[in-house]
């Protein structure tokens, strides 16, 4: 894209309006996505009950952990500060045994009632733990995501995640002093990767040894945008202003 004046439209040259919407949207962005990383941290970064993400919580959180129920699991992971020791003992206990219909009543239901029923019963999207069948279904054998859960959260992550790139891409191509193939390299690098995690996630509910991948993925597209990020801001608001023409075609370069 050409100004009248015949200089390209590029990252140095932009004018103010245009340099404050391409920053707030990068701010906005790079700010969401890394709410995204703390928000996996804290959920399956504790599928092991240990803070960090490790190949054993993908493992958990996709394939299982089948030799527990998924109740054991949160238990002892993401959710082993929301009850003390004894009643999470008790719970586990009740779990293992098949989760009985006859202690729930008299027993274990006064323990999800002082200690998970205030998230558990009010927050849309999460398992009602006033029901005893609902209690149930997760003190089963943990069998990780299930199809519907996988496909609704994969097609939401590659729609809304691919969106993000796109404009970071965007914002990126307009920059200036990047080697043509460096800058190809670095517009693609977090659509592969973003499919590569996706695809990660199916591999390993069934089977485990691609649990590896998921890892890789999220890794990849992070650098990569994290790349075109910095450099983009980098450009708009650092680099010398002194007044320079930058004839630098930046939608075909």
């Amino acid at each position: 894209m050409k100004y009248a004046s015949g200089v390209w439209l590029n990252l140095p040259s932009l004018g103010l309006s245009i340099r404050v919407l391409f920053t707030g949207f990068l701010l906005a962005a790079g700010f969401g996505l890394a709410m995204a990383g703390a928000q996996i941290m804290l959920t399956h970064g504790m599928a092991d009950g240990k803070l960090g993400l490790s190949v054993d919580d993908i493992v958990y959180s996709y394939y299982g952990n089948r030799n527990n129920s998924k109740l054991e699991t949160k238990l002892n992971g993401s959710m082993k500060d929301k009850a003390s020791a004894e009643d999470r003992l008790e719970i586990i206990k009740w779990a293992r045994n098949g989760a009985p219909e006859d202690q729930w009543d008299s027993h274990i239901e006064p323990l999800f009632q002082n200690n998970c029923v205030m998230c558990h019963s009010t927050i849309p999207g999460i398992p009602d733990f006033t029901k005893l069948e609902v209690v149930q279904d997760v003190a089963k054998i943990d069998e990780g995501a299930d199809i519907g859960s996988l496909t609704r959260v994969s097609h939401i992550h590659l729609f809304g995640i691919s969106f993000i790139f796109f404009f970071v891409g965007l914002i990126f191509s307009l920059s200036v002093g990047v080697p043509k193939w460096l800058k190809e390299v670095a517009i693609l690098t977090p659509f592969l990767f973003l499919i590569l995690d996706v695809i990660s996630w199916w591999l390993t509910k069934f089977s485990p040894g691609f649990a590896w991948l998921t890892i890789i993925g999220g890794f990849g597209y992070t650098a990569a945008s994290g790349f075109m990020w910095v450099t983009s801001l980098y450009q708009m608001w650092i680099l010398p202003r002194n007044g320079k023409e930058y004839r630098v075609n930046a939608w075909q370069d």
